[in-house]
């Protein structure tokens, strides 16, 4: 019973924590983590990378899905490809990432051409072995003495599948590859997504039409990176025929997200992979970062780079971002008071940019980790500017915190409802709003 509620749990939660052994490290200095891996690995890319735009193919190779046999199907009907293409990162600079093509093997019996569904994951961690690409190949990743990460994505791309719609997942800039993963970046995360998709048209025998109709689809971390695909795609990729954002339990606001749960045990890694993303990203982020940090801040930030979840870690023992910093104030006062850590966050806002297709975004009012206000705010923003939103906002599910809370319960009835709502889209039916009236 335990291990089917930690599955289910898991699913597009963002992050599984385990709780068990393990020694907690001692604070030490504050060091970059990123680990090189050997020259030979696909996950390193060329160096110097290649020229060429967004989207071009580097390599690809055959790659097989978890649950399915060697040259069968299996579970997963599809067939899989593993893709490291060329993208831009949150400074608009040249890099390389890793994603997976999953061409199905059932028919598209809906409208039109084959769909291509742009799969945005949920959190996953910061270390390179949580890498969707690496997770889709075993389900499980499991690093002693109790690091476990589950692929629980898996549960959403099935059924994409099962629809006979085309997914690519991509790892997003930094998962796998050398870089640093910038967890919640707006725009990395976008430009991963968005070339993503221009990458699987490039590829030979894709099983789709050259101008195929695409969806940008994602829930929690994913939603977030949908919604500033959706954001973006008017200027970064207008080649993209796209039809549709789902923009499922999305973080909008890093910092609000930071001050609004502030204390919780099990999400208190995810302020550290934001701030690894940061300093990696913006120069002048790091000088104020080991200024404003004392010694257990620095600490936590090198632990939690290298994890996908963290049991008994740093971040979890010290749950209170005010025993991170040298002031004693919380991380979101901080960020307040630091004209150059404000306008990096203030960056990472959805909401400022206009989708030019249709979009839902589904959110839980009682949501404990992706909070409903600043979503509602997002949904508003966009329907100033014209967008066709429809906000489905569930009020059934209680507010509940812990391994099994609101966010993961709010997936479910969201799943089955935003893939009805991508069919409609596919078949040119008029895209429901109701920005006059937002709940």
């Amino acid at each position: 019973m335990r291990s089917r509620i930690l599955s289910w749990a898991a699913v597009l939660t963002g992050t599984l924590t385990f709780v068990g052994g393990g020694a907690i490290a001692a604070p030490h200095a504050w060091t970059d983590p990123v680990v090189q891996a050997d020259a030979t690995d696909f996950y390193i890319p060329p160096a110097p990378l290649p020229g060429g735009a967004p989207g071009n193919i580097l390599r690809a190779e055959p790659t097989q899905v978890a649950l399915s046999a060697p040259g069968q199907p299996g579970v997963i009907p599809a067939r899989a490809t593993r893709l490291m293409y060329l993208s831009t990162d949150a400074q608009d600079a040249m890099t390389a990432v890793v994603g997976t093509y999953l061409d199905p093997i059932v028919p598209w019996t809906g409208p039109g051409e084959r769909p291509l569904i742009a799969y945005a994951g949920g959190t996953k961690g910061q270390g390179d072995q949580c890498a969707p690409s690496k997770l889709l190949s075993q389900i499980v990743q499991f690093e002693p003495p109790a690091d476990v990460i589950f692929e629980y994505d898996l549960v959403a791309i099935f059924t994409l599948l099962a629809r006979g719609m085309a997914v690519m997942v991509t790892d997003y800039h930094g998962l796998g590859t050398p870089a640093m993963h910038d967890y919640l970046n707006r725009k990395a995360q976008a430009h991963s997504v968005l070339d993503s998709a221009r990458a699987v048209l490039q590829l030979p025998g894709n099983g789709l039409a050259p101008n195929a109709p695409v969806i940008l689809y994602g829930y929690s971390q994913g939603g977030m990176a949908s919604g500033g695909a959706a954001e973006l795609h008017p200027s970064y990729a207008p080649d993209l025929n796209v039809r549709g954002a789902y923009v499922g339990g999305p973080v909008v606001d890093d910092q609000y997200f930071i001050g609004y749960n502030d204390g919780r045990a099990d999400i208190a890694p995810t302020y550290a992979w934001i701030l690894n993303g940061m300093v990696a990203n913006y120069p002048s982020v790091g000088p104020v970062l080991d200024a404003e940090l004392n010694d257990t801040g620095k600490a936590i930030l090198n632990e939690s780079a290298g994890k996908c979840a963290v049991p008994m870690g740093m971040a979890q023992q010290y749950q209170h971002t005010s025993q991170w910093t040298a002031s004693g104030l919380p991380l979101a006062a901080v960020i307040d008071q630091s004209p150059t850590l404000k306008a990096v966050f203030d960056e990472q806002r959805l909401g400022g940019l206009t989708p030019d297709m249709p979009v839902l975004i589904s959110s839980a009012q009682n949501d404990e980790g992706a909070p409903f206000a600043p979503i509602h705010g997002v949904a508003s923003s966009w329907c100033s500017r014209g967008v066709p939103v429809q906000l489905d906002s569930n009020a059934e599910i209680p507010s509940m915190s812990g391994l099994v809370g609101t966010h993961v319960m709010a997936f479910f009835p969201a799943l089955a409802a935003s893939q009805q709502w991508v069919t409609d889209r596919l078949a040119g039916a008029p895209a429901p709003s109701n920005c006059g009236g937002l709940p």
